[in-house]
């Protein structure tokens, strides 16, 4: 998983500004953080994560001069677009990226989530495919 991040940063890192735009913290570090953070939202919770390359870059961009803001941009998207193919290759049996067995993103009556297996196109079991259909009512007047 964090071979993109890691990858990310080691595109960038030349580019950053030197000093410190946040006092007591590294540039460097604050970059190589927040794209971990990013790609490990992507891996566990992709589809609440709408717009990831957009929020990885507006995050990131205070700590590149503005003659290397394109190409901070054109990396991050190229790398997080790797992810999400990545990502979405994955098998949805067994364990997720962090060990930990899939579940279906609804909740029960009771309010706690719900234990069964989702299935890979939309993170919902079969009994909970109605909300998935819910979603994309919801997402069509967005898109329009």
């Amino acid at each position: 998983m964090y071979q993109f991040s890691r990858a990310i940063y080691l595109r960038l890192a030349g580019d950053i500004l030197d000093g410190e735009v946040v006092p007591g913290r590294s540039n460097h570090e604050q970059v190589l953080r927040a794209c971990e953070a990013a790609i490990e939202r992507l891996a566990t919770d992709r589809h609440y994560f709408a717009k990831p390359a957009r929020t990885l870059f507006r995050e990131i961009r205070i700590f590149f001069p503005m003659t290397a803001q394109r190409k901070a941009c054109q990396v991050v998207r190229r790398y997080v677009d790797a992810a999400e193919e990545y990502f979405a290759s994955l098998p949805m049996h067994g364990y997720d990226v962090n060990g930990q067995p899939p579940q279906c993103r609804a909740t029960t009556r009771k309010g706690t989530a719900c234990q069964r297996m989702p299935l890979p196109h939309n993170g919902y079991c079969p009994s909970h495919q109605h909300l998935a259909e819910t979603e994309e009512v919801e997402a069509m007047p967005l898109a329009a």
